[in-house]
């Protein structure tokens, strides 16, 4: 069940609950049909799969299941990040990394995954917003394919804001007269 209302109908939210997260079974389950090549609809105490992350939470929460890290946010990423945040790519290990870490990291036992987030982001913050304002289309194409979608949709942002900008210095009118200051007061003679 979503926190809350508001996501409950974003795209975006939906597709980054679909991103695969692996879970241990604590509990014997009879009637799930997870795996379609199984000849019994049940799974074991014990039995590794990957699920859907919306399933493996409602699991998780029920204390059926036990959560893995997913790979997106284990050491090796960690330290690739870290080596060189701007150029790792994030969108091919989890499409909404940041909205996707952020519902993970209260369920998995990492306490680090919020503050490696926010500082992953930090890093990233810059050259996102750099490229955005100087990049030429071939160059930013390539860049473009590193970007979770969060970072992408700023990205974009910082262009139409460029954009905006420009078209605003380079003409039209600085300042424009209100339209009720235009009307003539009627004396109350």
């Amino acid at each position: 069940m979503p926190s809350e209302m508001t996501s409950y109908y974003d795209i975006d939210d939906i597709l980054a609950e679909e991103e695969l997260v692996s879970v241990v079974f604590q509990k014997a389950v009879n009637g799930v049909g997870i795996d379609p090549s199984s000849e019994t609809d049940s799974v074991e105490s014990g039995s590794k799969v990957e699920l859907p992350f919306w399933l493996a939470q409602e699991l998780h929460l029920r204390q059926v299941a036990v959560m893995g890290l997913p790979s997106c946010f284990n050491q090796r990423t960690r330290l690739e990040i870290q080596a060189d945040a701007a150029f790792v790519d994030l969108r091919s290990r989890c499409p909404f990394f940041y909205e996707f870490g952020c519902k993970i990291a209260p369920l998995v036992g990492d306490r680090t995954i919020g503050s490696w987030l926010l500082s992953t982001f930090k890093s990233r913050y810059k050259e996102v917003l750099t490229k955005a304002h100087t990049a030429v289309f071939a160059a930013s194409s390539k860049y473009l394919a590193l970007l979770s979608k969060e970072e992408t949709k700023m990205y974009e942002a910082a262009q139409s804001s460029m954009t905006a900008f420009k078209k605003w210095r380079m003409g039209g009118p600085r300042f424009q007269k209100a339209s009720f200051l235009s009307r003539k007061r009627k004396s109350s003679d």
